[in-house]
């Protein structure tokens, strides 16, 4: 079994599909196993080369490959691609998988800890609770539209919502009161429900230093430093700032060709949940101008004096992506421009 050079892995659910190369790129083996099976396999293997695409599970399985030894590279599926011969099944995409992380240029993706994707998993709940208090909001105020009474947008007013109804003094059917009161106390209830995710997401991050480091730069709060912990496995995989700012989306889209450059708007590629939250970090810090200054100079006064107010969030959001990388890789916090 030593003449395993990589061995490339198509996951799924409850079957697995194996391809192994030698040194010499040749196919030597070609397996399905199921979830046990695969373990069984992998923890009798002389260590070796594990390539698999970066999905759902891949971090649980490189986290038991690599307690066996193994050298796990993780592969954004995108990558892969360009490397599957004619058709498509589990197995081609196994050799692709196993070809392409022997590509001197390629690039990978580091494992996550248990702890980021707890973190990942507990920001999804609470993401999709905040959905939900949305969708309630729009259904207490669609229905009194029916009746009538256009009801403000925003959580101050939902929170007098009786009052509200109280001083407008139109006649509500008792039924449509009831189903007002009960829509309202759901929204009460998953307002609680968030409340207990951000404690979790506190008790879990207080103690990692990074957590403090990333909140030292100017509108980074808890939710931003704690997405950038669980999505980012390892800082170090890029190779700059620009490129994890490039990850995530906020660099410009390039479609160059016969030697004329041509730039169009960001290229919103990558981790949408992180862009957003850059984006409206900058936001905050350029709709109050008294407070930016103090942070990034006469820099950003004058890129608002000569760009859009949209433009110049964007290019606030790439260079605070940028200093999040910096401080993720040096372990220093932001520091103030004297």
């Amino acid at each position: 079994m030593s003449n395993f050079r990589v061995i490339g892995i198509d996951l799924g659910k409850s079957t697995f599909h194996l391809i192994a190369h030698d040194y010499a790129g040749r196919e030597v083996l070609r397996k399905k196993l199921t979830r046990p099976r695969l373990i069984q396999f992998l923890s009798i293997q002389e260590p070796t080369i594990i390539a698999m695409e970066a999905c759902g599970g891949c971090h649980w399985l490189a986290r038991k490959c690599e307690s066996y030894g193994h050298q796990v590279k993780l592969i954004p599926a995108q990558y892969v691609k360009p490397y599957v011969k004619t058709h498509k099944n589990d197995f081609i995409d196994a050799d692709a998988i196993a070809e392409a992380a022997m590509r001197p240029s390629m690039r990978f993706t580091s494992p996550k800890s248990e702890t980021a994707q707890v973190v990942t998993v507990i920001r999804r709940i609470r993401s999709g609770y905040i959905k939900e208090r949305t969708a309630s909001m729009n259904r207490i105020g669609s229905m009194l539209l029916e009746f009538g009474m256009s009801f403000p947008r925003g959580h101050a007013h939902m929170k007098k919502l009786f009052q509200w109804l109280a001083d407008k003094g139109e006649p509500i059917p008792l039924t449509l009161m009831v189903e007002v009161q009960e829509l309202h106390e759901y929204y009460k209830h998953l307002n609680e429900l968030i409340k207990k995710q951000d404690k979790k997401l506190q008790l879990l991050l207080n103690e990692n230093p990074l957590m403090q480091l990333l909140q030292s730069i100017p509108g980074v709060g808890p939710m931003t430093a704690a997405c950038c912990l669980s999505n980012v496995g390892n800082a170090s995989d890029f190779k700059n700032g620009r490129n994890f700012a490039a990850w995530i989306g906020l660099v410009p889209f390039q479609y160059s060709t016969g030697g004329k450059t041509r730039m169009l708007g960001i290229s919103k590629r990558g981790n949408k949940e992180l862009r957003e939250l850059f984006v409206d970090a900058a936001r905050v810090i350029v709709s109050r101008p008294e407070t930016s200054e103090r942070y990034f100079g006469h820099w950003l006064t004058e890129l608002r004096m000569r760009k859009p107010f949209n433009v110049a969030v964007v290019a606030l959001a790439n260079k605070l992506a940028r200093i999040a990388w910096s401080v993720m890789t040096s372990q220093k916090a932001f520091e103030l421009r004297v």
